[in-house]
């Protein structure tokens, strides 16, 4: 069920840039992510499907009918999208470079996308070889009766925390990132692969910063996105799927860290403070 819709957005400027798939139906080649256990831990936001995800084509679409609920849902994530374009082209256009929107790609179930297929169980990702951020709005559910982060800004954080990966994949911190994992251990890897999902986090409370001050958000709408942030740490996630913690194998950061570094961008709205891969409390 859709939350109370507490945010302005009905009467803002819908993005151009989703493509919608959810009256689709693709085929699935191989198998999947077979686990629960390995399903909770890519429930994380922003992880990398090219190390989870196999490739393949899909079969063809198989249209069908959206409800009225599912279509406001979409109407929504289309509005967070255009105000994310909207913030980051003006920061862009500050710091003298050009920014290059991507697609929202809305799918159920399952789709393929340039970095293999996109399954509902893997979670929102963002996707560097086309540009495009794949979104199942089921996972909307899940945030909100597995991790207790209901409403509209905390869905909205969903796509401004994969809009910031876009972010880093246009400044070149994603390629920088990952051909530095490929050289080092596992935790080592694992480090900056945190300092990946905290940086997009800072990101998503940028635009967070910039939309309050558009007036899209209230001060009530800012506190689901921080529960939201602290729902979805590694420290809690892996308690919830195996009962205890793994600092080493942390991928996406602690509760605290994701709060502290979403926080941190919500009060400055300037992205060149949140520097993570140098960060002392990381």
């Amino acid at each position: 069920m859709l939350g109370r819709r507490a945010m302005r957005w009905q009467a803002q400027r819908r993005s151009a840039n989703v493509e919608d798939r959810r009256g689709s139906r693709n085929a699935l080649v191989g198998g999947g992510i077979g686990t629960l256990l390995v399903a909770l831990l890519v429930f994380f936001l922003g992880g990398n499907p090219s190390m989870l995800l196999g490739g393949g084509g899909g079969g063809p679409p198989q249209p069908g009918e959206l409800t009225a609920e599912e279509r406001e849902l979409g109407e929504f994530v289309s509005t967070v999208l255009a105000s994310t374009e909207d913030v980051w082209h003006e920061l862009f256009r500050a710091s003298g470079s050009e920014y290059r929107e991507p697609t929202l790609v809305l799918f159920s179930d399952q789709t393929s996308s340039a970095c293999g297929y996109a399954q509902a169980a893997v979670g929102p990702f963002y996707c560097p070889r086309d540009a495009n951020v794949y979104l199942d709005l089921a996972f909307f559910d899940e945030l909100s009766r597995r991790f207790h982060a209901p409403g509209d800004f905390a869905q909205a954080y969903v796509v401004a925390h994969e809009v910031g990966h876009h972010v880093q994949d246009l400044l070149g911190t994603l390629d920088e990132a990952h051909a530095q994992m490929e050289r080092l251990d596992e935790a080592e890897a694992n480090r900056i692969s945190v300092a990946l999902e905290l940086q997009a986090d800072y990101y998503a409370g940028v635009w967070g910063h910039h939309a309050a001050r558009e007036g899209l958000i209230e001060t009530s709408d800012i506190e689901e996105g921080l529960r939201a942030a602290s729902a979805i740490g590694d420290d809690r996630l892996q308690r919830q799927s195996q009962g205890y913690v793994v600092p080493d194998s942390f991928t996406h950061g602690t509760s605290e860290q994701r709060l502290t570094w979403f926080r941190r961008g919500l009060e400055s709205g300037d992205p060149s403070q949140g520097d993570t891969f140098n960060a002392r409390d990381l």
